[in-house]
């Protein structure tokens, strides 16, 4: 007897059948449509290893595999001109979510081999699998959009490297420095925000597989775990058409539970849009009339509708400020498995609004930060004309002095007064002084006349030797360490 219930059917909700309120509530499908390649990509292994273990037949498996492949290809024919997927008929709210929508559309094509592909699967294994493929894309792009931004930095680093320019402690002027000490600063912090996702540290989140754990307690069905994995040459192709190996998760209530690894994601994106804003802030600060030490191409700022000799660093503002809205997500997610029980719950389907708005979030700034570090200038010019102010060589000096056997704590104090002179009197430089003034008013007769050398901006950054320094030496050779390392 022919079955003649309509594919869909099996998937709709008590609630949702009768009540438009209810599923409109209780769908997923306005934000998860971008899971569509892997829940395709984990229903042909989970098909694979059904065919594998005798479950259903090879037609069978031909049948599935040659209909979830028609389904990808239409579901690609779609795409909008925003990258959206959301025109292909088979996107039907009363279904809820992107899982069902698939299977419908396969039941709706191939007939009853379509009915057997949940056979041994749950949505709870189902969903929590789907998103773990999806995460370990997603790392993968995160690694290379911080990558790309990386190049960027080494390449403004190349050009202005060499100018000599104040760094700054308690946002107060320190010691000189050269621009591309600062910039290598920027390159190893973005680096190791990239090292927290597993597409750049070679450690990712899809350690294991939930794919067999079912609904909670797993099946009595004689399902091979690892041939669902992808663990067999015929197994999981991940939706890159790469293949992966994994193995089963070891628990099948907590594998279905859990989001860690989507907390964690979601974590390593704040921790990238913390870096981030401290960047947009400090280049904000630089692109002040006060400081004048840098531009960026006009594309990247926006005039006044008041003021026309305004132009203000608002792409730089909004990546400052969009670092919150990450925060925010990381914290809900957190609150969303806060005092959860142990099993899937649905609460659980609202981790992905957060995850998919977080990762859109950062890579549209990282994408942002690259497009205006390439168009961005120091203005060496600016930088130099105020360098001598804020006795950026106090450091040195005192150092000189312990070269000369004086203790660090007795050449502070040396310097220290040669710095409260030179205020009083309005003095610019410390090279202003004459060896004479030095040892008279410094308290110090070692001083002698080399000391020049260790004097003026241009001279402490050609000193500094310990290696990872943001002087000359250190900033050329982290520079071509850095070269070396993105050509491998």
């Amino acid at each position: 007897m022919a079955n003649t219930q309509k594919p869909w059917e099996h998937a709709k909700s008590a609630g949702s059948e009768h009540d438009a309120l209810a599923a409109r509530f209780v769908e997923s499908l306005s934000y998860d449509t971008r899971l569509y390649k892997h829940d395709i990509a984990g229903s042909i292994a989970h098909a694979r290893m059904l065919c594998h273990v005798k479950l259903i037949s090879e037609d069978d498996l031909t049948a599935i595999e040659r209909g979830l492949k028609e389904i990808e290809a239409e579901i690609e024919s779609c795409r909008d001109e925003q990258g959206n997927f959301r025109g292909w008929p088979g996107w039907k709210i009363e279904l809820e979510d992107v899982h069902m929508c698939i299977e419908a559309a396969l039941i709706e094509k191939i007939g009853d081999p379509g009915r057997k592909l949940h056979t041994g699967r749950s949505r709870n294994d189902q969903v929590a699998f789907d998103l773990r493929l999806w995460l370990h894309d997603a790392e993968e792009i995160m690694g290379d959009a911080i990558t790309d931004l990386i190049r960027a930095m080494l390449t403004l680093a190349e050009r202005d490297g060499d100018i000599v320019m104040p760094s700054y402690t308690h946002l107060q002027r320190a010691q000189p420095i050269v621009v591309g000490g600062e910039l290598l600063a920027w390159v190893e912090a973005f680096q190791t925000a990239a090292n927290r996702f597993g597409g750049a540290s070679g450690y990712g989140v899809i350690d294991d597989s939930p794919l067999g754990s079912g609904a909670i307690a797993g099946s009595s069905l004689p399902l091979n775990r690892f041939l669902s994995d992808g663990n067999y040459e015929h197994g999981l192709v991940r939706s890159d058409g790469e293949g992966m190996i994994i193995s089963p998760s070891a628990n099948s209530i907590f594998s279905t539970a859990t989001r860690d690894h989507a907390i964690d994601f979601v974590y390593a994106l704040a921790m990238t849009a913390q870096w981030l804003s401290r960047w947009a802030e400090q280049w904000i600060i630089y692109m002040t009339t006060e400081f004048g030490f840098l531009q960026i191409g006009d594309a990247f700022t926006t005039g006044s509708s008041m003021m026309p000799q305004k132009r203000n660093p608002d792409m730089l503002e909004l990546i400052r400020g969009r670092c919150g809205n990450i925060y925010g997500h990381l914290v809900a997610l957190l609150t969303l498995c806060k005092g959860l029980p142990i099993g899937y719950n649905r609460d659980l389907q609202e981790d992905k609004r957060h995850v998919f708005a977080a990762y859109d979030t950062v890579r549209d700034c990282l994408e942002m930060a690259a497009a205006i570090v390439k168009s961005a200038e120091f203005n060496e010019q600016r930088i130099a004309a105020s360098l001598d102010r804020g006795f950026l060589d106090a450091t040195s000096l005192a150092e000189y002095l312990v070269t000369k056997g004086v203790p660090f704590r007795s050449a502070h104090q040396h310097v220290g007064s040669l710095v409260r002179h030179c205020i009083e009197k309005t003095i610019v430089k410390l090279a202003d002084l004459t060896v004479e003034q030095m040892r008279q008013i410094g308290k110090c007769d070692i001083i002698a006349q080399d000391v020049y050398d260790w004097l003026g901006a241009a001279n402490v950054v050609k000193r500094y030797q310990t290696s990872g320094n943001a002087g000359l030496s250190g900033y050329r050779a982290q520079l071509e360490q850095w070269k070396q390392r993105l050509a491998k």
